[in-house]
């Protein structure tokens, strides 16, 4: 079965990449603490074929969940990345020509695949982490909204976050929404309180996301200082 599930799971990202996602590759590290909270190591976070599994069959249970409740126009969170910003962009492609690198498009033009093939063209290179980072930071910012307009960074015209509900309340909130619609309570009125509330969640959610990520930055950096 687990072999199957790896098949599976390259045939799932095979499709993704296709349709032009893009797959930022970052070497992530991992800091080792003892019991007083000391850290006493820093080593690479291990990407291995169970983490792709995992990270494939998680993407295709958010974009499905999000495509039926989108197409059945039930109230939803979704989590949606729109195009970069066109000077940002282009600011960020100018330099990329500068270093040789061939840019077909334009940033009013760019899409997820074209982004995609200038990553794939500098793997391995010395330009890499810094071209990659720079095409990070030139992306837009990742939101929740009540509106499904698509994921830019995924090429996916449906998504939504669904499968971390015990540690994110955007997660959480839809799972209560599925419930009630699995269980036929989804009524009128429930449809309308789900109306109502979505947009503050939504604002709510984003905010606290920027906040825990604020956190979980300086704490990493904070670390890493007392690792040195």
């Amino acid at each position: 079965m687990f072999r199957q599930m790896q098949e599976l799971s390259a045939l799932i990202r095979s499709c993704r990449k296709e349709r032009g996602a893009i797959d930022f590759e970052f070497p992530e590290s991992k800091v080792i603490l003892d019991a007083e909270g000391t850290p006493v190591e820093i080593r690479p976070y291990p990407s291995n074929v169970a983490t792709r599994m995992i990270e494939d069959f998680m993407l295709m249970a958010n974009e499905t969940v999000a495509e039926e409740y989108c197409t059945r126009e039930i109230p939803f969170l979704y989590r949606t990345h729109d195009k970069p910003d066109g000077d940002r962009m282009e600011a960020t492609l100018t330099l990329i020509r500068e270093q040789g690198i061939k840019v077909e498009k334009r940033s009013h033009e760019i899409t997820p695949g074209e982004v995609q093939k200038i990553l794939t063209s500098i793997e391995g290179t010395p330009e890499e982490p810094l071209i990659s980072r720079l095409l990070l930071r030139s992306m837009a910012r990742a939101i929740y909204t009540p509106e499904c307009s698509g994921h830019f960074g995924l090429a996916a015209s449906y998504y939504c976050h669904f499968t971390s509900p015990i540690r994110r309340y955007p997660d959480l909130q839809i799972h209560r929404i599925i419930k009630e619609q699995l269980r036929g309570r989804l009524k009128a009125e429930r449809v309308e309180h789900y109306r109502d509330i979505l947009p503050e969640v939504a604002k709510h959610s984003s905010e606290m996301e920027r906040r825990a990520d604020e956190a979980e930055r300086e704490t990493d950096k904070l670390k890493k200082v007392e690792y040195m």
